[in-house]
């Protein structure tokens, strides 16, 4: 099963960068077949196989011979390893416990499958074009808050019954989201558009609905604190000045990564130390 979801996050992750690709060229998902950037020539299905087609190419188009970005290989990477992460969490009942029978578990797997692949797009789309694109955000938003519809309505085990505890497990989440696109939004409109982007507020309410409290606040002192630790490093190398632009998208998504899988962890270290 772990060769499985590796195979199968590297598959995805393919589509992901053909998703990335197009949506900043405005080229359709379905009907153009995929070519190389540079040259157009369409791609056989030798030269589509994940992280193998650019390890054999050398990292060049087989007909142009241009460089491969290493956007390429290294979204297929991460989406492989990330899918790992989620299936090995599943079976652990750490992101996706057996609630509701053997279905709502495949199920919540399947949201989360989704949660990283719409992080991925957002981390490297910000990352490239300093933008979060609403075609990503939004559906990622609505079938966010469906999926806690359905999970609060059907937890079985954590609260004992078909609906009990379901009030509050939706109030937390929608408060969460309400909160931390709130916080952004009042970014936005004291710096009046200069600090923050819409698309942060949005990635925000996301993140709150996908995360709950409290680990949509360790996400958001992640992201705050990593982005600092890196701008900094930036300006001591010269690449950015305090006046330069940088994404906060890519460290909003990475934050929201972290505290999916390590939230707990090291929430309950902050408690045994400080509290």
């Amino acid at each position: 099963m772990v060769v499985f979801f590796f195979i199968f996050g590297l598959t995805i992750g393919s589509f992901l960068n053909s998703v990335i690709y197009r949506l900043d060229i405005g080229e359709s998902l379905i009907k153009a077949r995929s070519h190389c950037p540079y040259c157009k020539k369409p791609l056989s299905w030798f030269e589509l196989i994940p992280l193998m087609s650019f390890i054999l190419q050398k990292g060049r188009c087989r007909h142009c011979k241009k460089t491969i970005s290493l956007q390429y290989p290294l979204v297929e990477l991460a989406a492989g390893l990330l899918f790992v992460l989620i299936f090995n969490f599943s079976a652990q009942g750490e992101i996706s416990p057996l609630w509701g029978g053997q279905f709502l578990n495949i199920l919540t797997t399947i949201f989360w499958l989704f949660v990283i692949s719409c992080l991925i797009i957002i981390f490297v789309y910000d990352l490239r074009h300093y933008i979060i694109p609403d075609q990503v955000i939004y559906p990622a938003i609505i079938v966010a808050i469906l999926y806690r519809l359905q999970f609060s309505i059907f937890n079985f085990s954590a609260y004992g019954g078909p609906a009990a505890g379901w009030h509050s497990l939706i109030f937390y989440n929608l408060l969460s989201a309400v909160i931390a696109g709130g916080f952004f939004l009042l970014i936005i409109l004291i710096s009046k558009g200069k600090w923050m982007g819409a698309g942060d507020a949005k990635l925000a309410v996301f993140m709150g609905l996908i995360l709950g409290w409290p680990k949509i606040f360790l996400a958001l002192f992640l992201a705050f604190l990593i982005g600092a630790f890196v701008s900094v490093i930036l300006m001591i190398l010269k690449k950015k000045t305090l006046k330069s632009e940088i994404p906060f998208g890519p460290f909003l998504a990475g934050a929201t990564v972290i505290a999916m899988f390590l939230g707990d962890i090291l929430i309950n270290l902050y408690l045994k130390l400080f509290i």
